[in-house]
Parts: C-alpha cells; sequence; structure tokens
C-alpha cells in the first residue's frame, strides 16, 4: 500500500501511481532514467524489461502495473534532513576551464541538484514533491521528501580503493549497449537480465565505435578528467587541465573504461540529456546509474555494442 509519505507527496502530485512504479523498477535495476511521476517511452521500457525477465504480461497502463505488481511496496520515500555538511560541501563550478581545474572537488551547486540526485530524479519532481520549500535558500534542518534508494556512495564502495572484491549485487557477464535503443543492458552468466540503463551516445556518428566485442579493462570510481579544447588556434599549443573528481566532473562519478582508447561508460553531471546523441563518443548515464553498473562488472566484463 502507499506509505504515508506517498499519500502526502500525491496531495501535491498527481501523478503518485506512476512515480510509485517509476521507484519500484528503479530498485529492481530497471531504470527510467530520472523519475518524475511522468510515464514515457523510457518508463515502458523499464517495465517492459522488468516483466520480460519475470515471463509475465506487461500491464496495459502504469496504474495497472502498480495494482497488480507494486501495490505491496513499502517505504518508497524518506524524510531526509539538510545537514550542515551539505550545504558546506556546495561548490560554485566556474567556467573557465583552468578555474576548474582548480577546485580540490567538483561538488554539487545547490541542495535542490544534490537531493534531486540522491533521490534519482529530476529538479522538477522533486519541487513536486516539496511545495512550499524555498530552494534558493534552502536552510540546515530543512526537511525533504525524496526517493528513497541507496547512496551513490555506498554503490561505489562495492570495490574500496578500486580492487575488485564479492559484490553486493549479482555479477554481470555482458554488458549490451544498443545504439539504436539509447540504452545499456547487463545480463549475468546465465542470460538473465539484471539492469536497464537509459545512456548517450555520440552525436557525430564517425566517432561512434565500431559494432562488435569490447571488455571493461579500467572501473575507476570518483575519477577526474583530463581537459583538452576541441579547437586549438594554429601554432599553439593545447592547453589541457585536469579536472577534479565530483558529481559535476564532466565523467560523473564512475568510468568504465575500454579496450578501445578514449572510449568507455561514464556518469554525468546532466542526468537530464541521456537518451540522445549528444556525447562526444563515449556511453554516458546518469551518475545513480553510472555507479550501479561499477557495483556489477569487474576488468575484464564483455561488453557488445549493437545496431
Amino acid at each position: 500500500m502507499f506509505s504515508t509519505i506517498l499519500l502526502i507527496c500525491s496531495l501535491a502530485f498527481a501523478e503518485s501511481k506512476e512515480l510509485a512504479v517509476q521507484i519500484c523498477l528503479d530498485r529492481a535495476g530497471f531504470s527510467c532514467n530520472t523519475i518524475d511521476g511522468h510515464w514515457g517511452r523510457k518508463s515502458q521500457r523499464a517495465l517492459a524489461c522488468y516483466c520480460a525477465k519475470r515471463n509475465i504480461p506487461v500491464p496495459a497502463t502504469p496504474e495497472e502495473a502498480y495494482d497488480r505488481l507494486f501495490a505491496d511496496a513499502e517505504d518508497l520515500f524518506r524524510i531526509e534532513e539538510v545537514t550542515q555538511a551539505d550545504v558546506s560541501s556546495l561548490t560554485k563550478i566556474p567556467t573557465a576551464p583552468a578555474d576548474k581545474a582548480k577546485l580540490t572537488q567538483m561538488g554539487y551547486e545547490t541542495i535542490l541538484e544534490m537531493f534531486a540526485e540522491r533521490g534519482h530524479t529530476s529538479p522538477g519532481a522533486l519541487k513536486r514533491m516539496n511545495p512550499g520549500v524555498d530552494w534558493t535558500h534552502v536552510a540546515v534542518g530543512t526537511k525533504l521528501v525524496i526517493p528513497s534508494f541507496p547512496s551513490i556512495r555506498e554503490e561505489l564502495s562495492v570495490w574500496p580503493k578500486g580492487r575488485p572484491h564479492a559484490p553486493k549485487r549479482p555479477e554481470a557477464a555482458l554488458v549490451r549497449v544498443s545504439l539504436g535503443k539509447f540504452e545499456i543492458a547487463a545480463f549475468d552468466a546465465a542470460g538473465r537480465q539484471l539492469a536497464l540503463f537509459p545512456c548517450s551516445i555520440a552525436q557525430n556518428k564517425a566517432k561512434l565505435p565500431p559494432h562488435g566485442e569490447l571488455k571493461i579493462t579500467g572501473p575507476i570510481a570518483n575519477p577526474n578528467y583530463t581537459y583538452t579544447p576541441d579547437f586549438v588556434p594554429r601554432g599553439q599549443k593545447a592547453a589541457k587541465h585536469i579536472f577534479p573528481a565530483g558529481p559535476n566532473c564532466p565523467v560523473g562519478v564512475a568510468w568504465l573504461g575500454l579496450n578501445l582508447p578514449g572510449y568507455g561508460i561514464h556518469g554525468t553531471p546532466k542526468p537530464e540529456s541521456i537518451g540522445s546523441a549528444e556525447s562526444h563518443g563515449c556511453f554516458r548515464l546518469a551518475n545513480w546509474n553510472a555507479a550501479r553498473l561499477y557495483a556489477l562488472c569487474k576488468p575484464g566484463t564483455k561488453v557488445l555494442i549493437e545496431p
């Protein structure tokens, strides 16, 4: 049944059942990307894959999906208090690459951004879940309702200091990247689908990797990023800058390098951009999904690039 918090949210958030189904699917590993209560292609695809794994018919509507599959789900939301540590960690991200390189971390710029990512949700949806909050100045002690998920730090802690050990999640034997569907799916050794993540691919088709088999060679939690400008005037040397780690790092909170130089699967500070052809060549995931894929994989995990 709906939790008390969900009932409170539903007073100001009409898409309550759609929202609940998105949360339940995400918890099961089948992500619609940003949870927002708006049912669309990504949500329908996540539901279809969830049902296919269980060999059950796909419900006709999200309302039916909730009533038939997830009505007993509990603790979909939690109330989290804004702490002094949260406020102190906020970072103003400058525009100039040289100034970005001077930062100690590329942290969240606002409490809205921070808590939206914690809840795998969009800033707009988080605002609707928390009517009356002054988002221009969120004070320490403010209590916010967010969808309840493990923290990104917990997902990344599966491999302390980058050294694999027994994972909390099942281990992926195959990661399939579908260029046409803009999605990444993970499967275990028996061929059972473990997860589905919407992704972004290269806008320039010439930069897409060739179809075929690759493998993960270098999983890195909280990577930094080496910036090189796309254009350098003739006669000048490219100025490289190393941006520090953090959720607003261009490669997000996790990097899974592939055995194709310059290519990898990684997070992004802009989850709302996922699901389109916008990247420079790599495959981008929402930070929370990049962290979960990191937790599923290890060096040597097979990656299949498909049309």
